[in-house]
Formats: C-alpha cells, sequence, structure tokens
C-alpha cells in the first residue's frame, strides 16, 4: 500500500497541465488551456485545464477533477495505479506499506488483468535476452531487422517459448490466477491443460496512451503454412484492437510537438522509424483503421500523414481508409514508397535526414494522391474518368469544413479539368444525400416521450432536506446562471439551488482572502436613541460567510451543498492556508466531481474566447467584496421572501381569524425587504 506521504509528495508536484498534456493536445487560453475532449467526438475544444487551480473541466461530458482523476477517467487506472504513473512521472520515490488481506482481495478484474499483462511482458523480456532459446531464436530476428539493444528494451519487444505452456505455468508459480491468464487470452482454456496461445513467437506489446500493457502482437518464426503468421490477443476488458494504435505510448509527445502523426501498418514499421529518429508514428496494426483510433490521434493533432507500401494493390486497399480521417474534420496527406519497399525496409536502408527528405518531398494531399494512383486506370477511358471524379468528390464531401470543401472543388477541377460547377452540383447533391439518410435514421431511432408537469415543492421549507427533493439538484442543463430557467420549470427551486451554488463557489475560489465588510448593528448615542451604524471591519471571505449565515440560522437546502459547506468551513479552520490540490485530494469523489464543476464554471469564459471578439467579462475576483455580499444578501431576500409567502397563504386559508398580529409581521418583512434593496443597490419584491 502506498504511504501517505508519497501521495502528498505527488500531489504537491504533479502539475495538472503537464500530466494532460501527454494525453491531449493543449493550447494556451489565457491562464488556462483547452484542447479537444479525450472523452467524446468533437471538434471545437471544451475541454479545459486550469494551471492556477491544478483542475481540469469537461464542458462535453461534465467530466473534472485533479490530475488523479483524469488519469483515473482517460486511461481507466484505479487510483494507487494513478499515483504510481505519477510518481513515475516526476521521479518519486514510493514509500510502501504492509497491504492487508481485504485490501489485497479488493483488487478488481480489471486490475488483475492489467498485472497479468504486466508480468507477460516482462516475461516475454526477459525469455528474449536470458534465455538460450531466445537469443538463439528471438533475438536474433529483431538483429536481422536491425533493432538496437535500446530500441528492443524502449519497446519491450519479448519471446514467448516454444514450449506448451511455459507463461501459463510461470505466472501460476509466481501467483496470479488462471482466469486472469484467460481472460486476457494469454492460456488458452483446455480441460486436461491449458497452454500458451503465443508459443514460439517473437512478442509485441500494445500498450495504452498511458503505458498500460493491453494485449500482445506475436510473430511466428518458422515456416508452418497452418499457423497465422501475426497473431493478436482476442478483444477482453481491457483490450479492444478497434480503440487502439501501436506505439501510440512512444509517440504521443512527438506528436504533439511536431503537429503531425505518421500512420503505418505493422508493428516493425513502427519500431524502424522510432529508431531512425521519426517518433510521431502510429500503426493500425494490420486491422481496418477505425473512427475511435483516428479520434485518438485527432486529440493530439490534426493533421495526419498516412504511409503506403508501394504496391498498387495495398494502395487502393489502403486509400479506402482517407475519407474517415477526413470524416473526423482531420487534414490528411499521403505518402507511398517505391515499389517493393515499405516503411520498415525503407527507414532500414536511409539515413534519418534522407527518410526526412523523402518524407517531405513526396508527401501529397488526398486529392493528388487519389488522382496520381487512379488517373493510371482511367487513362483515355471516359467512363472510368467520371467514376474516378465522383470518387473523388465523395471524399470531399465527407469534409464537415464548407471551406475546405470549397478549396479541394478547386483543386479537383483544376487536376481533372473539368468544370467547378459541375463538381458543386454534385458535391451539393451528396452532401443532401446523407443530410437525408442521416435525418431518417434519426427519426427511426427516435422514441415518443413523455411530458411531466413539475410539482412545486411546498413553500417556506429551507433547511435539511431528502436527497430525492427535486430542490436538492438541478435539471441537466443548469448552467450556474439561477435566471437561466424557463418559465415553466419551478424557478423557486433553481433559483435557491443557484444562490446557494453561488456560496460553495465563493467560499472556494476566495475564502482564505481578506476584505474589508461593511458590518451594520445598532448603537444608542448619548441621548438614549438608538440607531443603525455601519462600518467596515477586516474579515476572510470564508469567516464573513459563516457569521453571515449563522446569523440568520441558515442552512442550505440542497444536502450535497451543506455536507460541501461543512466540509469546507472545516478546512479552512484546521489550516492557515488553503491549497486546492490538498483540499481536493481528501474528499470524497461525490464531493470533488461537484467541486471541480463549480470551480470551473467560470472557464467557459476561455472556452467561448470573449476577450478574442472585443468582449471583456469582468472577473469576479475584482469585486470580491461586492460579490460576497450580494450574494449573502440575495440569498436573505430569497428567504425572507418565502416567509412572507407563507404568511400570506396563511391570511387565505382563515380570512376570519385576528389576523393583525400576521399582518404586522408581513409589513416587518416587506421592511426587511426593503432593507435589502437599499443594500444590494436594486429593486427587490417577493419572488413566491
Amino acid at each position: 500500500m502506498i504511504s501517505q506521504n508519497t501521495i502528498d509528495s505527488v500531489f504537491e508536484t504533479a502539475r495538472v497541465e503537464e500530466v494532460i498534456g501527454d494525453f491531449v493536445n493543449l493550447k494556451r487560453a489565457g491562464s488556462n488551456f483547452k484542447g479537444l475532449s479525450p472523452f467524446s467526438d468533437e471538434r471545437s475544444p471544451s475541454f479545459m485545464v486550469s494551471p492556477a487551480k491544478g483542475i481540469w473541466k469537461d464542458f462535453s461530458t461534465g467530466k473534472g477533477g485533479n490530475s488523479v482523476k483524469f488519469l483515473m477517467e482517460h486511461s481507466q487506472f484505479t487510483y494507487p495505479e494513478a499515483i504510481r504513473y505519477l510518481a513515475k512521472k516526476y521521479n518519486i520515490e514510493i514509500e510502501e506499506t504492509e497491504q492487508s488481506e481485504a485490501e489485497k482481495a479488493n483488487t478488481d478484474i480489471r486490475e488483475s488483468m492489467y498485472l497479468v499483462s504486466e508480468f507477460a511482458a516482462k516475461y516475454f523480456q526477459d525469455v528474449l535476452v536470458n534465455s538460450e532459446e531466445g537469443k538463439a531464436i528471438g533475438l536474433s530476428y529483431f538483429k536481422e531487422r536491425g533493432f538496437t539493444n535500446e530500441t528492443i528494451k524502449k519497446f519491450n519487444l519479448g519471446y514467448s517459448p516454444e514450449t506448451w505452456d511455459a507463461l501459463t505455468k510461470e505466472a501460476l508459480g509466481k501467483g496470479y490466477k488462471l482466469e486472469f491468464l484467460e481472460s486476457t487470452g494469454l492460456t488458452i482454456p483446455r480441460e486436461d491443460r491449458p497452454f500458451d496461445r503465443f508459443k514460439g513467437r517473437v512478442m509485441f506489446p500494445i500498450q495504452s496512451m498511458s503505458g498500460r500493457v493491453l494485449g500482445f502482437g506475436g510473430r511466428i518464426l518458422t515456416n508452418d503454412k497452418k499457423a497465422a503468421k501475426y497473431l493478436n490477443s482476442p478483444e477482453s476488458d481491457i483490450y479492444h484492437k478497434s480503440k487502439v494504435l501501436y506505439g501510440i505510448y512512444h509517440a504521443k509527445q512527438s506528436i504533439a510537438k511536431q503537429n503531425n502523426c505518421y500512420l503505418v501498418e505493422g508493428y516493425t514499421d513502427v519500431i524502424q522509424f522510432s529508431q531512425a529518429g521519426i517518433e510521431n508514428v502510429v500503426a493500425s496494426s494490420g486491422t481496418a483503421l477505425t473512427p475511435d483510433q483516428i479520434r485518438l490521434i485527432n486529440r493530439l493533432t490534426r493533421n495526419i500523414t498516412v504511409l503506403f507500401d508501394g504496391d498498387a494493390a495495398g494502395l487502393r486497399a489502403s486509400i479506402r481508409g482517407i475519407d474517415l480521417i477526413l470524416e473526423e474534420g482531420m487534414n490528411v496527406r499521403v505518402c507511398s514508397f517505391p515499389d517493393g519497399e515499405d516503411p520498415d525496409s525503407f527507414a532500414r536502408k536511409n539515413s534519418h535526414d534522407d527518410l526526412v527528405a523523402y518524407l517531405e518531398n513526396n508527401s501529397k494531399d488526398f486529392i493528388q494522391f487519389k488522382a496520381s494512383i487512379l488517373m493510371g486506370e482511367a487513362k483515355n477511358d471516359p467512363i472510368k474518368k467520371a467514376d474516378l471524379i465522383r470518387d473523388m468528390v465523395t471524399s470531399i464531401s465527407k469534409i464537415p469544413d464548407r471551406i475546405q470543401r470549397e478549396v479541394y472543388i478547386q483543386e479537383c477541377a483544376r487536376i481533372m479539368e473539368i468544370s467547378e460547377q459541375v463538381l458543386t452540383s454534385t458535391l451539393a447533391q451528396l452532401i443532401q444525400k446523407d443530410i437525408a439518410e442521416a435525418s431518417k435514421k434519426q427519426k427511426q431511432e427516435q422514441r415518443p416521450f413523455e411530458v411531466h408537469r413539475n410539482q412545486p415543492p411546498q413553500a417556506g421549507t429551507f433547511s435539511g432536506g431528502d436527497p430525492e427533493d427535486p430542490r436538492n439538484g438541478p435539471p441537466d442543463d443548469y448552467p450556474g446562471d439561477p435566471g437561466f430557467y424557463p418559465q415553466e420549470q419551478s424557478q423557486k427551486v433553481d433559483i435557491l439551488y443557484g444562490f446557494e451554488r453561488k456560496v460553495i463557489e465563493i467560499l472556494l475560489l476566495y475564502g482564505n482572502v481578506v476584505e474589508n465588510f461593511e458590518d451594520v448593528f445598532l448603537k444608542a448615542d448619548e441621548e438614549g436613541n438608538v440607531k443603525e451604524v455601519s462600518e467596515k471591519r477586516e474579515y476572510k471571505v470564508f469567516q464573513k460567510i459563516y457569521l453571515s449565515l449563522q446569523e440568520d440560522e441558515i442552512q442550505l437546502s440542497n444536502v450535497l451543498f451543506q455536507n460541501i459547506y461543512n466540509n469546507i468551513i472545516n478546512f479552512y479552520n484546521q489550516n492557515e492556508t488553503f491549497s486546492l490540490d490538498k483540499y481536493l485530494m481528501h474528499l470524497e469523489p461525490d464531493f470533488a466531481q461537484e467541486v471541480t464543476n463549480i470551480l470551473m464554471e467560470d472557464e467557459r469564459l476561455t472556452v467561448h474566447n470573449w476577450e478574442g471578439q472585443n468582449i471583456f467579462p469582468k472577473h469576479k475576483s475584482e469585486t470580491i467584496e461586492q460579490n460576497v455580499s450580494e450574494t449573502i444578501f440575495s440569498l436573505r431576500w430569497y428567504l425572507v421572501s418565502g416567509i412572507i409567502a407563507e404568511l400570506k397563504n396563511s391570511l387565505m386559508t382563515d380570512p376570519q381569524e385576528d389576523n393583525s398580529e400576521v399582518l404586522s409581521m408581513v409589513i416587518d418583512y416587506s421592511k426587511l425587504l426593503n432593507n435589502f434593496s437599499r443594500k444590494l443597490g436594486r429593486v427587490v419584491v417577493p419572488y413566491h
């Protein structure tokens, strides 16, 4: 078990923008960073990182948190895994404490599968470099491919012995369970004796973007015609081949830095390019390119250069993946190698400088590439040429950006010597057809919906509350502005929710800030007359809010907000300084998610780039005292309005009774509302 000292060191050292920058292409936006969401398919960035607050927020999915939370969400790490990953990244020595049997038993299934996979990768590598069989067969093969010892170690290359159950027996002897060896596909179950899937093969571990071993590719070295040349791990809870790119772990930083990704087909293509000094390269591992794989690249760069083998049949088969890349709004260039060459062989035969020069000089726009490949087949056949042009326009129709489509139409018209008008007309027909098909599909998938009338909550109940009560949560599309809601919704609930959320926001952002607040109190003069006096007094923001709510005996009606409120106040009272990282580290997951949502609400300003449009929103930090005072008075105004509404309802319920006392209370509370109006500098009326 990891010691608390190690955990504290990790949180103090880890920089959220550095951690996330390993997985997402971040661009500076004021004091923050923004990028495309790694959790959804989007083309406009809604993913925000705040270095100052040490947190991130994905506005497209609602997810958010600190560095550890990102790793848990993105890479499916457990909490200890995330801590270990960050400790390794920042060279922090991990202190271990003894783990109880109960803690060992709580290791989940996915974690067990990861551990088995990582054990297997180390086992295969050890066999490769330390066993006679591994050195004679596996290591010899890699050396023949030109791989250096450093490259073999970098990509964790290995060898699985020819023995039927070498890995299985070793893993069981080390305490790993057979069920996890089988669920990862490392072992094939059989009643009499389980056996190794990859026996007698050189091994290529397939890693996630964060470096976890997800599965393996194994290449057979004998001429056994019954056995597949390459064999991959089967689909499992941790390995989905359509969502993985070989080499992405080693390539991610270079892809983001170079703002380009080279896409190849095989493992050795990636390894050979990396050894030649070109690291921004990944492979689809022999499978057809999928949208999920493209989106994985899209998080790091919008530019892909597809590298094809030199044979014509391979080129025609491969260019079908280009349309998928275009659909994701990415920029595509294509480069093919001389006939008989592939990226692996070409990189082996050429120096780094020659390889870079070849890629730069021979990378073509996809329109030019398609024309150069297919025009040879069309030659002087007008029917084939028409089919080629239609094929090119179909590719252009996949591009979401209208300006880009227009530019490509012009280029296509120039290359194919055909009028732009004809191409534009054909393009419009294709787009209209796609829209019609999408609309038809959407209608088929739509289900009838029911309309439920909102039931207004009982007036005047302002404290405590049931978690199932609608007052204890906002609608799904709540934007953080209490004035947002449509009239048909229960405005009473929404406004109270907004005020209470505002209290939490202020405590989180400015709780430790010292400000001068106006205090109002009664004072008798020399003649004994009592009058209201105000003066400025210095408070920390959290002290002012706490004293104000205590004075009015106000408890937040939203259960989650009240719990967070108590938690924050206790933290401020126990700590001289407020560290957001330290505070979030000790929060329960439910609290942490809501706290992150609140903290990152302001970052929408950065997402929308208002300042770039010459719109300059006023930052709350510039008016902290006013912000705090207005929030407190607004909350009190709302609660007093509720009391007035209850009193008026009681007058209507029994008009025959003597209601003079109730009327007097209504007048007194109405005067209090007028006082709030004066304090707030605007007219306020009972809302309920």
